[in-house]
């Protein structure tokens, strides 16, 4: 199986399950909804089976197809997939399919083409996988810029309230981190022999100079898309207009291109300036956390509050990165799996509370778990893992940046911790102003919300919270695949862990 070429075949199905949605016709929305459900598990299935083949104690880049495309300029199509990219590949092919299902009745309100939304749902599915299994710079950059579109109609045609200033807004605001990132890629093709191979790159020598100047064309664009502070204020705007099951793609999935491209590209690629730009990453990945959380205690939308504790967790993951330990490397890249799969439920359980509502304004709600007690019981969950509480993935990432940036940085990781206790501060304030307490009632005239979870919707939270609590208590599987690749970019870096301190006395550190 490991000749199988998994990766081109996963990028091109999506988009050809697309052009099938997209030509039904519109009359047949529960069609269009049909075949792209079984489409994603089709994804799905292939994606798990890739996982199967990956071999944990192999080459660090697996699965590697290569074709020619543009052979003037040495760019091919060329992909392959570390242990960090596999786990993400597997988070989209299991987030996908259960957006699909969480937004079986989001695009009826808008008076589009309800073919077209779930077509450009699997245009996007198609896109996230090519820039995650990409290996060649400038097959990245293309799949880096070409996602923008479908997530900007799905905000602009599918969106809520402002939903064509948010889509502008996330437009161009990637589309300016792309155009650095450009100017770097050109940069790099001219100094690394006219070349876009990614592990071709990474031998050669750059003078110091050139170097910190392509790291930061690389990062600014990356910084954007995580986003870290400061260039985070399109994700809000963008979250809170965004369908529930869009939103869920967006802050789950797709704002880890960013952290990803810094692990794959910045530090493999610039390691003497990666070193140098450390602790100004160190700082905003620390502010970010802090001024996230103060800003989400203060929120009235569920859905901006949801996206501005996502700025506050890729905080952490910046903080995981730039530590430069195997420990907090690690937690880093778990962060991003297990930050995508609480924070894309609490996005959908959102979602739901809020198309039963018809807003998402926390104080349009309250006491409305004595209507919905199953809804407001997932809306629970869903919040104590976002807040990273034991026994929940989130605890076993968190966990392991801080304990990893101990070792090297101890006033970055006692500030960081002060996250968590903001977190406990707007997740609970949250959970309680809208689900506990005294009913609201205006509640009750809102027939919707008499209707609990039904079967479409337990079958979406189900997964995602079997999940969490797996991973929560057995994250080896997803260590055992993320560990050599995150020590393989600690060497590129050049940078060992320390040796443990035993009562003051520094040991010999066994590997």
């Amino acid at each position: 199986m490991s000749n199988f070429p998994f990766l081109s075949v996963l990028t091109v199905a999506p988009l050809v399950g697309a052009l099938v949605v997209a030509v039904l016709p519109r009359r047949r929305p529960e069609l269009a909804k049909q075949v792209a459900f079984g489409w994603s598990l089709l994804v799905l299935a292939l994606s798990v089976v890739m996982w199967l083949a990956f071999k944990t104690g192999g080459e660090r880049l697996q699965f590697r197809e290569s074709y020619t495309w543009i052979p003037q300029w040495d760019a091919r199509f060329t992909f392959a997939a570390d242990g960090i990219a596999l786990v993400m590949l597997m988070l989209i092919a299991v987030l996908v399919p259960l957006v699909i299902l969480a937004s079986w009745h989001d695009a009826e309100s808008s008076k589009r083409s309800i073919p077209v939304y779930f077509a450009l749902l699997l245009v996007l599915e198609s896109t996230m996988i090519g820039v995650f299994a990409a290996a060649d710079v400038f097959l990245f950059y293309v799949f880096f810029e070409v996602m923008l579109v479908p997530m900007y109609f799905l905000i602009g045609s599918y969106g809520g309230h402002q939903r064509q200033y948010a889509a502008v807004k996330f437009f161009l605001y990637s589309l300016v981190g792309g155009l650095f990132m450009l100017a770097a890629v050109i940069g790099l093709w001219v100094v690394g022999g006219k070349t876009f191979d990614w592990q071709a790159l990474t031998q050669i020598d750059i003078s110091t100079g050139t170097e910190r100047w392509l790291f930061l064309g690389f990062f600014l664009a990356f910084a954007i898309k995580a986003p870290f502070f400061p260039f985070h204020t399109w994700l809000p705007d963008a979250g809170g207009a965004a369908p529930a099951g869009a939103a869920a793609l967006l802050v789950g999935v797709l704002d880890k291109v960013g952290t990803f491209g810094i692990l794959r590209y910045c530090l493999p690629l610039f390691p003497e300036a990666s070193k140098w730009f450390a602790p100004y990453a160190l700082a905003l990945g620390v502010i970010g956390i802090i001024y996230a959380a103060l800003l989400a205690v203060g929120q009235n939308d569920l859905k901006r509050l949801v996206s501005y504790t996502s700025i506050a967790h890729f905080g952490f993951i910046g903080v995981g990165i730039f530590a430069f330990t195997t420990q907090a490397g690690t937690g880093a890249v778990l962060y991003m799996l297990n930050h995508g799969l609480a924070t894309g439920l609490l996005f959908l359980v959102v979602g739901m509370l809020v198309a039963r509502r018809g807003s998402a304004l926390i104080s349009d709600f309250g006491g409305a778990g004595k209507l919905v007690p199953l809804l407001a019981g997932v809306l629970f969950f869903a919040g104590l893992a976002s807040l990273a509480l034991p026994g929940t993935a989130p605890f076993v990432s968190e966990f392991l940046v801080l304990i990893g940036t101990f070792t090297v940085n101890k006033p970055v990781a006692v500030i960081a911790t002060l996250g968590i206790i903001l977190a406990a501060a707007y997740v609970l304030w949250m959970v309680q102003r809208t689900t506990q307490g005294t009913l609201n009632p205006a509640l009750t005239e809102v027939e919707p919300m008499r209707r609990d979870l039904n079967l479409r919707e337990k079958v979406v939270v189900a997964p995602l919270i079997a999940l969490i609590v797996l991973l929560g208590f057995y994250p080896k599987p997803v260590t055992d695949v993320i560990n050599p690749a995150v020590r393989a970019t600690m060497e590129d870096v050049g940078r060992t862990d320390p040796a443990p301190e035993v009562g003051g006395v520094v040991q010999e550190a066994h590997r």
